[in-house]
């Protein structure tokens, strides 16, 4: 039976975690004129969702029961294992014909697995991490990385058009998450040469936000640098995404390319680097304050009047 289209005015979906990203992710579908289910371990977390006209589940199962499609959004691996394939989870409720979307950054081998027990079950399985950060959740400009089956994926167009600025297909089961580690790799390396480059402003005299300007529109410039580095300059520190976050993710590159007999030292210095800045108490703070366990190596404080 061929599948329903999708569209706003006829197309409930779930969506499973309302964190810092899931939120307005959310939101972004609720405003293209999706009706929404919602459901997150923290009932609070979704007020603001349900008092914008979404409906509350107890339960992920019982938040995918009546969903066309269903949208998960939550922390670790384990928590994706939960919310899709525990007992309470999505596949113990969603129907034959819909389609489930994990975009969480988890393990490749992972959404090969969802993907194989969705499909025994009548559903499409795809993976769609993004990148962007709480920025681009909330301005609808991420980078969605996909993988899974091409006619589903073709099918979410009007929720690609919501929440991106580019959705790429990459390949199978998996691929999308593949694709994430790369972007994490790069963003590790990014991340150290942003706050070690601002350590060396800082203490060569200059004045950063001058600085910053001219280095961001040359060959240096990134949407890193130019999102976070007034970040680091004023001392914010907020999480658009969390130091444990990342450290999970680096630890997920870190397995893969063990796997594949890889050798990433660069990965490896930036993992124990946050796991730094994790132990000095950021680990709920954003990965910008990377900054703050690299001026304590050099022995001082990150605070700079600027």
């Amino acid at each position: 039976m061929p599948r329903p289209a999708i569209a706003p005015a006829s197309t409930r979906i779930a969506w499973i975690g309302t964190g810092v990203m899931g939120s307005s992710m959310c939101g972004r579908l609720m405003d293209a004129g999706f009706a929404a289910t919602v459901q997150n371990r923290s009932r609070a977390k979704t007020d603001a969702l349900v008092a914008r006209g979404a409906k509350f589940a107890a339960t992920p199962r019982e938040a995918a029961a009546d969903a066309g499609i269903i949208f998960t959004m939550v922390g670790h691996p384990h928590d994706v294992h939960e919310v899709i394939l525990g007992p309470e989870g999505v596949l113990a409720g969603c129907r034959e014909g819909a389609i489930l979307v994990d975009m969480t950054t988890s393990k490749p081998s992972l959404a090969e697995r969802i993907a194989a027990v969705a499909n025994e079950r009548g559903v499409s399985s795809i993976d769609a991490p993004v990148s962007g950060g709480d920025v681009g959740a909330r301005n609808g400009t991420l980078s969605i990385m996909i993988g899974g089956d091409k006619e589903a994926v073709d099918a979410l167009e009007p929720c690609w058009q919501a929440m991106g600025k580019t959705w790429i297909l990459q390949g199978g089961p998996g691929a999308g998450q593949h694709t994430k580690m790369m972007n994490q790799t790069l963003v590790a390396g990014g991340m150290m040469s942003i706050c070690e480059a601002l350590l060396y402003a800082h203490r060569a005299g200059l004045d950063l936000n001058r600085a910053l300007e001219s280095v961001a529109s040359g060959a240096a410039g990134s949407w890193a640098l130019s999102n976070l580095g007034p970040r680091i300059i004023r001392g914010d520190f907020a999480p658009g995404f969390f130091v444990e976050h990342f450290l999970k993710d680096l630890a997920i590159v870190l397995e893969e390319s063990r796997r594949m007999n890889l050798a990433l030292p660069g990965v490896a210095l930036a993992e124990q680097l946050y796991r730094a800045a994790a132990g000095q108490g950021h680990s709920r703070d954003g990965t910008q304050s990377l900054i703050l366990a690299l001026a304590q190596i050099s022995g001082f404080a990150w605070k700079v009047e600027n």
